[in-house]
């Protein structure tokens, strides 16, 4: 076991590096914190039903915040914690084959970018693996040995997974699929008994899905389906440079660059060459890979339908599998010095460029911060009574970090947009119809009513000598005027781009034009993803 105890060091090293963000916590970490850091008695259950995941992660956070406080780092090695235990569990599942196969899989588990990443995430996806992990453990036993035990850990862990990720059932469905089609004429009544078992907790899980499904939320759908995500879920999961986090670019070849090859491409194809070895090796790794292309097959269903963004993250489910049968599949080798050098290739690609790339996995920004906003409104010196006007998010998602109640405070949010755009325009009219409904007032220059609307909640009342500190979310709004005149009269390119970054665009160049009307810029400021604008009426301005 020292093999298992190097690499597990190896992997809480590579997890500790660069842990402490300074940029704080960024929006879907902070809504995490935000949910757990809710008393049970008041708020906790309703935030719950606002969410567009399954309780048990905010749980477990909300276990952590009680033992430790509720710092960024210490909500931080809730994720570590999660990613460790994955190593070790790795190695078991790898251990089934023999003990090189379990090394192997430990190994790949504690060098991945992609799990140091969400190891460092106060975010689902880390724990999300492990009970994955755990439940692919107990799918190997029970295949091997057909105990209670066995099967109660499977039925165990899948509704872990079910009562984790909002799309984890139809994992788990693929996953009893596969275990149906290779012991049905042996086991069927224990193959009964395991369905009718996750279908009764499915059940219990009804009306949370329920709820969540019927959220309407169109932040969510930023982002469209390209054939080239599905090459970055593999390059994500099996080389260093990820790419998929928040929205991949349409174009595979982005960067056209030896090193891009030689970092992203080759470990990748190393690793579907000992994915593809283990599959032709035996019937149960075939039932795995398809068990994985079916979820996969289903999440591409469900973005190209609108309905989901085709990221990696959210297809983490089959990553413990995956990993499974690239060890499988370097330890299959009759010469087995071949397996051993692309292993060693594979290992020596993914460390060089952890170590040295200044934007690895450990090291990686987090550009969207919330912190970084604090860190801005603080350095631009807002005098009490001064209007703070956020853009995106409303202020509640930086009270971690800054105090607004000496502020007058107003947003233009994912949530109340609509109200500012145009009259008698609803949240669902947007959702269901926003692209036809806005694309002649993007191409609009000017928009009487939202000028009214900043008058009556920014200008009407301000007197000489406040500020007006105007903070914008650069990464969703990212185009001038001219440019969204030429995407609105553009039909492929209209379509093409998001509405949310159409309709922040449009709200952060128009108050910027209705500000400057009528007050003095004195300070801007860019960081990270955000920029600050401080404007200030002087005594003559009206």
């Amino acid at each position: 076991m020292l093999g298992l105890f190097f690499i597990t060091l190896l992997g809480i090293v590579l997890r500790l590096v660069g842990i402490d963000k300074p940029e704080g916590l960024w929006n879907d970490e902070y809504v995490s914190w935000f949910v757990a850091s809710h008393p049970f008695n008041a708020g906790f259950l309703t935030e719950l039903k606002a969410q567009c995941h399954m309780p048990f992660y905010y749980l477990y956070l909300k276990a952590f915040m009680a033992w430790g406080g509720q710092s960024d780092l210490l909500l931080r090695f809730s994720s570590v914690f999660a990613g460790v235990l994955s190593i070790i569990v790795m190695y078991f599942v790898g251990a089934q084959k023999n003990k090189k196969t379990g090394l192997l899989a430990a190994l790949i588990t504690s060098i991945s970018s992609f799990l140091i990443y969400y190891s460092q995430e106060v975010r689902l996806y880390s724990l999300l693996f492990l009970f994955s992990a755990v439940a692919l453990l107990y799918f190997i036993k029970f295949i091997k040995n057909k105990t209670i035990t066995n099967l109660g850990g499977l039925i165990l862990f899948d509704f872990l997974i079910m009562f984790t990720h909002t799309i984890g059932f139809v994992f788990v469905f693929f996953q009893l699929a596969a275990l149906t089609v290779l012991i049905f004429k042996e086991y069927k009544k224990q193959l009964t008994l395991l369905w009718m078992s996750i279908g009764f907790l499915a059940l219990l899980s009804v009306p949370l899905v329920h709820s969540i499904f019927g959220t309407k939320s169109f932040s969510q759908w930023w982002g469209s389906f390209s054939i080239s995500k599905i090459g970055f879920l593999i390059t994500d999961y099996f080389s260093p440079v990820l790419t998929n986090l928040v929205n991949a670019p349409d174009n595979f070849f982005y960067v056209r660059s030896v090193s891009f090859v030689f970092f992203t491409v080759v470990p990748a194809l190393t690793a579907l060459f000992l994915i593809v070895k283990a599959i032709i090796k035996n019937r149960l790794n075939t039932a795995l890979f398809f068990m994985s292309a079916g979820f996969v097959c289903v999440l591409i269903l469900a973005a190209l339908s609108g309905r989901l963004v085709f990221i990696t993250k959210y297809s983490i489910e089959i990553y413990p599998v995956l990993i499974f049968l690239a060890a499988y599949g370097a330890d299959s080798f009759d010469k087995k010095f071949i397996g051993n050098i692309l292993i060693s290739i594979f290992c020596a690609i993914n460390l060089t460029y952890l170590i040295l790339s200044p934007v690895s996995a450990p090291k990686m920004p987090r550009p969207q911060g919330h912190k970084i906003v604090a860190d801005l409104i603080r350095r631009a010196q807002p005098k009490d009574g001064d209007v703070i006007f956020l853009e995106y998010y409303p202020y509640y998602r930086f009270t971690k970090y800054f105090d607004f109640s000496k502020y007058g405070v107003i947003s233009i949010d994912k949530g109340t947009f609509q109200m500012f755009l145009s009259p008698d325009t609803t949240y669902q009219d947007v959702l269901s119809d926003g692209k036809s409904l806005y694309k002649d007032l993007f191409s609009e220059k000017k928009n009487g009513y939202l000028e009214a609307q900043i008058y009556k909640h920014v200008l009407k009342n301000l007197k000489p000598g406040q500020n007006v500190i105007v903070i914008s979310s650069d990464s969703v709004s990212l185009f001038s005027q001219e440019t969204m005149i030429e995407i609105s009269n553009d039909e492929y390119l209209y379509n093409k781009t998001p509405i949310m970054y159409m309709i922040f665009s449009y709200i952060k160049n128009h108050v910027f034009s209705t500000l400057s009307q009528s007050l003095s810029v004195t300070r801007f400021e860019r960081a990270g993803d955000w920029s600050l604008v401080k404007f200030t009426k002087l005594n003559k301005q009206t």
